[in-house]
């Protein structure tokens, strides 16, 4: 009975040390299957936008800016405004004084005022000269037809007075039309040079050419006052007038992007120093690049009603250049040139690498537009595609990647709180795509 118990448990020994080595041996098969698989960071191809944005310093500029001389010169009377004031058009600004166009203005007058009487006078001696020859044809066709009647009744002598008297007196007519016709002219001349002369007299006082704020002053009350009609005087203006309603933002747009502006498209505009954002739009540009700073002056017409921004304050923008919308995105970590194609290495249902040429579209720092090669959800290798080969079984580790992204490049930025503070401009270019890695096959 012992002897069996003990063959028994002998048995039951031997079974579990098959069995134990039997699992150790199937524990390693798996050991030995998972060290064969390398592990591989990959991300899934996800449906996003992709937005490429310039961002630029401008500088807002008055729309109009008019230094407003007198059209005469003259002592400063008395001037109306000074630096600050907002003006209309037509208000006056400041009243000259010139005695001498006080006379010629009286000349004048009396130029035109003795006109009309030579006018007057002309009309009279027309009257005058009509009736006397109205008087001496009609006895000289009593004359005519008497002799026609009963001939030898009157003497030819006779006949031939009264024919000449008639001739005379029409003549006198015509004379004293044409002398009306010579006043009616005197009196056009003197109606000119005293409207002139009124018009110089006028220019004494000095009205705003346009709706806008006083910038500067330059005369004072009993000034002797230059007038601007000649270009070689050196003459200062009375004021200078800003147009500052409507607001000119001018941007510099750098060679390589003046590609992408076209008149009408909208661009974001922060003003800093007043905490205000807008949107603009472009409504012309030099269409010329300066061959000092390889910049393109584009402008944009901003609203300033309120006049809340002062000419001379600097904005920052953003220019949209490029955008698209609801397009398959990768991480540009995971594209790789395969001979002259880009490519990127794919993940099958089975874990097994597949590379893939890849056709690109708009690229971003950290993201790419794919065009064609890749569907929605497709996982793709990003980082170190030369350490796998075609068809071979990866053990992937899914990375949290975005879907959109709006890449910025910045051709100069204004921070004042930087400039403030001592620290440098806010001025960050976009980061450069990573270098391509050539595909292992």
């Amino acid at each position: 009975m012992f002897r069996r118990l003990r063959a028994a448990a002998l048995a039951a020994a031997a079974s579990f040390l098959v069995l134990g080595l039997a699992c150790c041996r199937g524990g390693g098969s798996s050991q030995a299957v998972a060290a064969a698989e390398p592990a591989a960071r990959v991300a899934a191809a996800q449906r996003g936008n992709i937005s490429h944005v310039l961002t630029l310093a401008g500088q807002f500029q008055a729309y109009q800016v008019v230094d407003v001389h007198p059209k005469v010169s003259g002592y400063m009377s008395h001037i109306n405004v000074d630096i600050g004031d907002i003006v209309h058009r037509g208000e006056t600004l400041a009243v000259l004084e010139v005695p001498e166009l006080k006379a010629q203005v009286q000349t004048a007058s009396f130029e035109v005022q003795q006109s009309h009487e030579e006018i007057a006078r002309a009309q009279h001696e027309i009257d005058r000269a009509e009736a006397t020859y109205v008087a001496l044809h009609a006895e000289s066709d009593r004359l005519k037809k008497a002799a026609e009647a009963r001939p030898g009744l009157i003497a030819q002598q006779e006949l031939d007075d009264a024919q000449a008297k008639d001739l005379s007196a029409e003549a006198q007519v015509d004379a004293a039309k044409a002398a009306m016709a010579s006043a009616q002219q005197h009196f056009g001349a003197a109606n000119s040079e005293r409207e002139r002369v009124q018009a110089l007299q006028d220019y004494t006082s000095v009205t705003a050419p346009l709706d806008g704020v006083v910038v500067w002053r330059y005369a004072d009350t009993g000034a002797l006052i230059q007038g601007g009609t000649n270009s070689n005087n050196q003459a200062l203006p009375i004021v200078r007038l800003s147009q500052s309603d409507v607001l000119r933002l001018r941007i510099p747009v750098p060679e390589d992007d003046v590609k992408f502006v076209h008149l009408g498209d909208l661009l974001e505009v922060r003003v800093d120093s007043i905490g205000r954002s807008l949107t603009g739009k472009i409504v012309r540009f030099t269409r010329d690049v300066s061959f000092e700073t390889r910049t393109m002056e584009t402008e944009v017409d901003v609203d300033n009603r309120d006049l809340t921004i002062a000419p001379g304050m600097y904005a920052n923008t953003m220019l949209q250049l490029a955008h698209v919308e609801n397009v398959i995105t990768i991480p540009v970590e995971a594209i790789v040139l395969n001979g002259k194609q880009t490519a990127v290495y794919a993940l099958d249902s089975a874990n097994r690498v597949h590379i893939r040429n890849v056709r690109l579209g708009l690229e971003g720092s950290s993201l790419a537009e794919v065009q064609s090669g890749l569907s929605p959800g497709d996982r793709v290798i990003i980082g170190g595609q030369e350490k796998y080969s075609e068809d071979e079984a990866v053990a992937p580790q899914l990375q949290s990647t975005p879907a959109s992204e709006t890449a910025r490049e910045s051709g100069g930025m204004i921070d004042l709180n930087a400039e403030s503070s001592g620290a440098q401009p806010d001025a960050q270019p976009v980061k450069p795509a990573p270098p391509r890695k050539e595909g292992a096959h």
